[in-house]
């Protein structure tokens, strides 16, 4: 069976199961800034999470399905069905828009499926309208930096809507930043080249390459959040060997084309490192204080959690407004955490595990 994480990065074979949202650890464990409370659950697998119109969540789920949960007035945690797009191996991602359209992009998957595709719901219309067809486009915009599969191969993985009605997405196979304009045109943004990382200690000795080695490793770009500095900022997952501590968040300038971000020249150029030291990243928001949040599926690699050597225990940054040390929220609490949103009063909800029965919390 194909790995479910390791379609982001490498092939493989799901190695864990998870079961929940909450961790069940009876260690001992650092204070806890940000108190975790339920919000929604019943849920399966779900990923994609945004704060629409009126406050409302907009979540996806592993089947295709997005919805939205009243989150104020007499009809608070009423949850509704508002359409479908193709399953794939994980939830879609989502974002909305000023004007109450919901954009639903799915990851990757055989051509003709409904992956790989950016699909628009529009307020008053009946049906969902494709946007843009993301493995098309990728056809003829192949990675020069690829170091393993198909230069050409796509895995859209985050959304981001722009004012002007265009959207951004990051393509986890292509390690690109995609912005489509409302006519369906495709421009690349920026490249994420790949990183020289050291194989970390933890691997097996059988089958691996050795301890210490140096390799390049590709960035596997997974995630994209507009600031409120009109910057772009995209975070890394970092494929095999998956080292801890090597996922970066970058910082785009607006309208950039062609844009390269590079771990070797990092502080020049339109596509500048914004933060470093992450681990597995798959999701980023912007907070309406200037802050960035950084949602990590495993806190010692997606990798490590695959051949069971770490538990599938995730984590939740913030970014200071301005860049600065990262504060961790709520440690130890996320089980495989996919999204993060952020209200205009500055709520917090998670959604996850990505795999499984899951829910959406709130980090207060």
């Amino acid at each position: 069976m194909p790995s479910r994480i390791r379609r982001l990065a490498m092939p493989g074979v799901i190695t864990a199961a998870v079961i929940g949202l909450i961790a069940v650890n009876t260690a001992a464990k650092p204070a806890a800034i940000g108190d975790v409370s339920l919000v929604l659950g019943g849920l399966n697998g779900p990923r994609g999470v945004t704060v629409g119109p009126a406050g409302r969540l907009v979540f996806t789920q592993g089947d295709g399905s997005f919805s939205e949960m009243v989150a104020r007035g007499a009809n608070t945690g009423a949850v509704s069905t508002s359409g479908s797009v193709p399953g794939t191996y994980i939830a879609p991602a989502i974002d909305t828009d000023g004007r109450g359209q919901i954009y639903v992009l799915t990851a990757g998957g055989p051509p003709g499926s409904g992956s790989n595709t950016l699909y628009r719901a529009t307020p008053g219309e009946p049906s969902l309208r494709m946007v843009a067809d993301i493995a098309a486009y990728q056809e003829t915009d192949l990675d020069p930096y690829n170091l393993a599969d198909p230069p050409e191969e796509s895995n859209p993985f985050g959304v981001a809507t722009l004012h002007d009605g265009s959207v951004l997405v990051s393509d986890a196979a292509n390690n690109d930043l995609l912005r489509i304009h409302p006519n369906g045109h495709i421009v690349t943004v920026a490249r994420l080249k790949p990183r020289l990382v050291v194989v970390p200690d933890e691997l097996p000795d059988v089958g691996f390459p050795p301890a210490g080695a140096i390799l390049p490793s590709e960035a596997v770009a997974t995630s994209v959040t507009v600031g409120t500095d009109g910057y772009y900022y995209v975070g890394e997952l970092r494929g095999f060997p998956a080292t801890p501590g090597t996922s970066q968040v970058w910082r785009i300038a607006p309208d950039s084309v062609n844009a390269i971000c590079d771990p070797e020249d990092p502080f020049s150029g339109p596509c500048q490192r914004y933060a470093d030291g992450f681990t597995s990243i798959v999701d980023l928001q912007a907070g309406p204080d200037g802050s960035i949040y950084v949602v990590e599926l495993v806190r010692q690699s997606w990798l490590q959690w695959e051949l069971g050597i770490a538990p599938p225990v995730g984590g939740l940054f913030r970014i200071p407004p301005g860049g600065g040390a990262a504060v961790e929220l709520a440690p130890g609490e996320l089980i495989l955490p996919g999204g993060v949103a952020v209200g205009r009063d500055g709520s917090v909800f998670v959604a996850g595990p990505v795999f499984g029965p899951g829910s959406i919390v709130r980090i207060e």
